[in-house]
């Protein structure tokens, strides 16, 4: 598992790893969410391990990794790696004058997992329930660019933006909104029974709390069948016993690390393969007037302060960036530089400077204590400048690290366009900008870049706004994170990475078979 992994992982011993999956082969009934569930066994079930569960099933949560949360839920529009935005459970989309509106066409044969139908209503109150309740990282960019959602008919619902939305079929497509029922959303139930449209319903009555959930055939489903009826998700956070499970065929799929690749690669029953999943930077959140990092120069001595190698050396699947989008992106900058490892010039800017005194407290989970910690020490190395590491929770620290309860924080920035990167944590809107500032040219720039959309001056544009966030030092220290899957030949076929683009723990469930 990932030390980048945002999820309270369920500590499951060694010694009763096999005796908690013994039961992965047997079983039979109905899904408890709707729909009948087929006898369950090993050729009709798939089990995938991914360390944990989540939080909350909430869509929009930040604390439900894709890995899980595509199981149960579907996104209205799917995204291909290259851009192209494909027709899911919406059809068709018309994007009203300037990009300040969208009406989507739905489809007209789906129906939740517990019967609720899905229709223009039910992506109104999902869209306004993560927006106004859920918030965070994936309802903040809703908060700031969506006014309104209107229901025409039972097929068609209305976006009103507060601004040009271009992106927002990007953002559809993504953690940000997947469609849960209704009925479940009102009675509070979504929170820990994940109800949605997807192959595979929530079954409680077949899952054990902190080991196992089983999602069962839904009989109702729209679309076509998958390669699995059935799909077991575990909680084995020992990578250890994980591999052992795989090797022995009571896991067709778990995430792993390297340091079980030699004893993976050993096996001839086991297979892997790598994808970039999660990206992570430096965040300086208190930065308004009278704050601790207000100084551009302060920004810019303590991003020069720490050293990027030293933070891919933590782990061989973690590569430093110079910036937050990687070649080939729209957004990617070759002329950025980046602030990595200059102690000579961070301490020179902070001589400069008056080596004022700078306290600071860093929030951090976990999973990534270690290298919040050693970017912390590394800034430390500066005169007068203490930033010290809190320890907290994960559930603690998902609340916590973005939204100003801390001036500074590093943590997994998912945006997939420099659009919605800009809009969620750098315009003066941006639901993830406490200090509501933004400089007078980052605006300008952002503005022209918005404006932009769709012609050829866009990604130009957009260049510009990402070389002025790195001039600003107001993100730094980028790092790229490998996700690393396992699974045994013996029982699955076709396992593959997933349609989407930097989301961890996820395979195309879809397309998985069984070997025989």
């Amino acid at each position: 598992m990932s030390t980048t992994k945002f999820l309270m992982k369920a500590l499951v011993p060694l010694s009763i790893a096999g005796l908690l999956l013994s039961g992965c082969a047997g079983g039979s009934g109905s899904s408890g969410s709707g729909g009948d569930s087929a006898a369950a066994t090993t050729s009709d079930t798939l089990r995938a391990n991914w360390g944990g569960f989540p939080e909350s099933w909430e869509p929009g949560s930040q604390a439900m990794e894709p890995g899980y949360m595509r199981v149960p839920y579907e996104t209205l529009v799917l995204r291909q790696k290259d851009g192209t935005i494909l027709p899911y459970l919406a059809t068709e989309w018309e994007f009203g004058e300037g990009a300040k509106s969208l009406t989507l066409t739905l489809r007209d044969d789906v129906t939740f997992q517990d019967g609720t139908p899905f229709n223009a209503e039910a992506v109104k109150t999902n869209v306004e329930y993560v927006r106004d309740v859920v918030g965070g990282q994936f309802g903040g960019p809703l908060a700031s660019g969506v006014d309104s959602v209107e229901a025409i008919d039972d097929t068609h619902v209305k976006f009103t933006f507060s601004r040009p939305f271009g992106t927002f079929l990007d953002l559809l497509s993504q953690r940000n909104l997947p469609m849960a029922s209704p009925a479940a959303i009102a009675d509070g139930s979504i929170k820990t029974n994940p109800v949605g449209t997807s192959p595979w319903a929530y079954d409680e009555s077949k899952s054990i709390a902190g080991t196992k959930m089983f999602f069962g055939e839904y009989a109702e489903y729209w679309g076509e069948k998958p390669g699995f009826a059935n799909v077991e998700l575990y909680g084995i956070a020992d990578d250890t016993a994980a591999t052992a499970a795989l090797l022995s065929g009571d896991l067709d799929v778990t995430d792993t690390e390297l340091d079980e690749l030699p004893r993976i690669e050993a096996a001839s029953n086991v297979e892997t393969f790598d994808y970039p999943a999660i990206r992570v930077n430096l965040n300086f959140f208190d930065r308004g007037t009278g704050g601790v990092f207000e100084d551009q120069q302060v920004r810019e001595a303590l991003c020069y302060a720490i050293d990027g190698s030293v933070i891919a050396s933590l782990s061989e699947d973690r590569t430093a960036e110079t910036q937050h989008f990687i070649e080939g992106e729209i957004g990617y900058n070759p002329e950025i530089v980046g602030y990595d490892a200059n102690l000579k010039k961070a301490k020179e800017i902070w001589a400069e400077l008056g080596n004022p005194e700078i306290t600071a407290q860093i929030g951090a989970a976990p999973f990534n204590k270690q290298e919040i910690t050693v970017r912390a020490e590394q800034m430390s190395q500066l005169p007068n400048v203490n930033i010290t590491v809190q320890e907290l929770t994960a559930p603690q620290y998902f609340s916590t690290w973005n939204a100003g309860s801390y001036p500074l924080g590093v943590g997994n920035n998912a945006q997939i366009t420099p659009a919605d990167w800009y809009g969620s944590w750098f315009s003066e809107n941006a639901p993830l900008n406490t200090s509501k500032t933004v400089s007078e040219k980052l605006a300008g720039l952002a503005g022209k870049a918005l404006g932009s959309t769709g012609t050829p001056d866009a990604d130009a544009n957009w260049q510009a706004v990402m070389q002025e966030i790195s001039d600003e030092a107001l993100a730094c220290s980028h790092s790229v994170n490998l996700e690393s899957i396992a699974y045994n030949t013996d029982t699955v076929a076709d396992v593959q990475p997933a349609i989407q683009v930097w989301e961890q723990n996820l395979i195309d469930y879809r397309a998985v078979k069984p070997a025989a």
